[in-house]
């Protein structure tokens, strides 16, 4: 079943804020909710992560039906790669290597605000990528 195209972008705006929260207080604590966040997303797609359900009780409501819709399986597989990337900056955290740190932080922050600002989905597009691949191997 498709899903309404403005939930995930809601999400990413989120994410983008949380983020840029990281980046500027270096809470290893505040992305270790954003990799939840992004793990909840990978494991039962993105209407079921607490963002989506912001946006189903809160938001949908206030801003009518869905117009446009699209397929759940590049969102989820974009909360994929932003749990990789969340994953790695927490161990940069915990690690002491704020290199890792910031520039894993700052690559899914990069991606996030894409998806949010301009509806671009980098995860979305690698999702496409892969699966183009993988058929043509088979």
């Amino acid at each position: 079943m498709d899903i309404d195209a403005r939930g995930p972008r809601f999400g990413a705006a989120v994410t983008t804020v949380v983020l840029a929260v990281v980046l500027v207080t270096g809470s290893a604590w505040l992305l270790a909710w954003q990799l939840l966040v992004f793990a909840l997303g990978a494991a039962g797609g993105v209407t079921r992560a607490p963002y989506g359900w912001l946006f189903r009780r809160f938001v949908r409501p206030r801003i009518g039906p869905p117009t446009e819709f699209e397929a759940p399986q590049p969102p989820q597989f974009a909360q994929v790669v932003g749990l990789v990337f969340a994953a790695l900056g927490l161990v940069g955290h915990v690690a002491g290597w704020q290199w890792l740190a910031f520039a894993a932080t700052g690559a899914a922050l990069a991606a996030a605000f894409l998806n949010a600002a301009f509806g671009y989905c980098l995860g979305c597009e690698l999702y496409l990528l892969v699966r183009r691949a993988v058929m043509r191997a088979e």
